[in-house]
């Protein structure tokens, strides 16, 4: 008799946001990351409000529904809701979570280069890349800015990792804003 052993994870990503709503640039970025990054599972940690912007437009139920339509196809992506479990809004509390549920796996937190811009505005960003390597993806007009970015220039360069690809033109504000 064959003994079947279900996979453990060895690399997982974490996309996180409000995914207010989510669109094609999310799904672009998580191509690549699983590509690129190798990742055997990425998790799109969908949050309830975004710390750092105003109230959501759609609520979280809506947004939950909307991403797992739009990752349906994609078996490596994961629709996850932690706000209830992690009872914070703070990054470093998710990733602790997520690294505690998977010991001795290499996790990667993915941004956009629009945030990395801002990184050093977040709580304790300089114990986030202790528990996830940071993995930074182009945004039009953002490439100079992020290079350039206190983050940048503060963390080592075996902390965080910017990939430059082909970029869509797309945003959850630009798409609210036709809404």
């Amino acid at each position: 008799m064959t003994k079947v052993f279900k996979k453990k994870y060895t690399n997982i990503g974490i996309l996180g946001g409000s995914f207010d709503p989510p669109h094609k640039g999310h799904f672009h970025i998580s191509k690549i990351a699983i590509g690129k990054l190798k990742l055997d599972k990425l998790i799109w940690a969908v949050t309830k409000k975004n710390p750092h912007k105003k109230k959501p437009f759609f609520n979280i139920k809506t947004r939950i529904k909307l991403s797992k339509k739009l990752t349906k196809n994609e078996k490596k992506i994961s629709i996850k809701y932690f706000d209830d479990k992690v009872k914070s809004r703070k990054t470093l509390s998710l990733l602790k979570y997520i690294y505690k549920k998977n010991k001795n796996k290499k996790i990667y937190f993915l941004m956009g280069a629009d945030n990395f811009v801002k990184f050093h505005k977040w709580d304790n960003w300089k114990k986030i890349p202790k528990i996830a390597k940071i993995v930074v993806f182009a945004r039009k007009n953002y490439y100079a800015k992020a290079l350039r970015s206190i983050a940048s220039k503060k963390l080592n360069k075996n902390e965080w990792l910017y990939i430059n690809s082909k970029k869509i033109n797309i945003s959850s504000s630009l798409i609210r804003k036709f809404w």
